[in-house]
């Protein structure tokens, strides 16, 4: 009842934001274009040249991918734990990834962002932004370039980070279930538990890992990384046999299929008591992974800053496309390969791609 309850409200609030939208008096910009609020007049050319020049003209491939991960990284880095015991927490959503990357990039839990830091510079560099918004900007972006995404808020306003955040703060593949529900509630006051921490993961539906594995970049973590759909919560639950490249890799588990990779916290998430209902009940229900994941992005933006102080800009953010095709087993798979974990609920039966055994393609660089 509790989720449903969430679900209403969410679609109230969606809802009321469209005829509050219908109602509300617009401003001409200077370029022509027209926003409720005319703070948000100077997103439109930094949402032209993210699109043209970051995501290739729109694509959701490796950039928009890894704007939306470091939105992540960036705001999960702030401990009110810390802060009680005297010390500095991080400053969460504030762009200190990108404001200090020599120091942050080369975090463990951080390897590989230096990438997408480097790409986002030269446009950071171009408008009046701060480093905070524009991660949050470009990853609510990248996001609506996926088919089947939710389209995410963006509130305009945030303040840059003085100094780096402190190392460990952002979880790892190969930790314990145990710290990472921890670390979660800490960075948020309580509010990302368990099933929260579900939530966040929807975002791996479209995600690869670079280095994970040196020899296989852009290795998918479900068979779909374009599409924004349930895949990675029905991969996920699938009994994994090999691994895609060398393997031995801490924080990596076998996957079921050729070219797929598998976390070991997502393995675990999948079948742990805690976790295993909530996880499997994204499987075929796209509203979910749509609504759940807006609702949360939505918080962890904010964290360490004043949401009072913001402006919303969410319409900048385009409408995603609608998702493309139905939660199905990849071909040469069917519910005998599933490793049922949730004891409530027997897990969903679904159709079986025709065909050979499925093989995942890497994500392009460069994409």
């Amino acid at each position: 009842m509790a989720f449903k309850s969430l679900l209403s409200i969410v679609s109230l609030f969606a809802a009321l934001q469209v005829g509050n939208a219908a109602l509300t008096r617009r401003v001409t910009c200077p370029d022509g274009n027209t926003a409720t609020n005319a703070a948000c007049c100077s997103l439109f050319a930094i949402r032209d040249d993210i699109q043209q020049n970051l995501f290739h003209g729109g694509l959701c491939g490796e950039e928009a991918h890894e704007s939306l991960r470091i939105t992540f990284h960036d705001a999960i880095a702030i401990s009110p734990a810390m802060e009680a015991r005297g010390l500095f927490g991080g400053g969460g959503a504030d762009g200190s990834i990108a404001i200090f990357p020599e120091i942050e990039t080369n975090f463990h839990a951080n390897v590989g962002l230096d990438e997408i830091v480097a790409l986002q510079a030269p446009i950071v560099a171009r408008h009046n932004i701060s480093h905070a918004d524009f991660i949050m900007f470009a990853g609510a972006l990248g996001a609506s370039n996926c088919p089947g995404a939710p389209r995410l808020d963006f509130f305009l306003g945030r303040k840059d980070a003085t100094k780096p955040a402190p190392d460990g703060l952002v979880p790892e593949p190969f930790d314990l279930l145990d710290d990472i529900f921890a670390r979660l509630k800490d960075a948020s006051n309580g509010e990302f538990d368990e099933i929260l921490t579900v939530w966040l993961l929807t975002a791996h539906t479209i995600a690869a890992a670079d280095h994970l594995d040196e020899s296989i970049p852009g290795t998918p973590f479900d068979s779909t990384p374009g599409i924004w759909d349930t895949q990675f919560f029905i991969e996920t639950q699938l009994r994994g046999t090999s691994f895609p490249g060398k393997g031995g890799n801490h924080g990596e588990v076998q996957s079921p299929l050729k070219g797929e990779i598998r976390l070991q916290t997502d393995h675990l998430l999948a079948r742990d008591s805690r976790t295993a209902c909530e996880w499997q009940s994204f499987v075929n229900n796209q509203q979910k992974a749509q609504d759940m994941f807006a609702f949360v992005f939505h918080d962890l933006s904010m964290l360490g800053q004043d949401p009072n102080s913001l402006t919303d800009c969410s319409e900048l953010i385009p409408v995603p496309k609608p998702v493309i095709g139905k939660a199905h087993f990849p071909a040469g798979l069917t519910n005998k390969d599933i490793e049922q974990a949730c004891a409530d609920t027997p897990f969903p039966t679904l159709p079986t791609d025709p065909g050979p055994k499925t093989t995942v393609a890497a994500v392009p660089l460069n994409s």
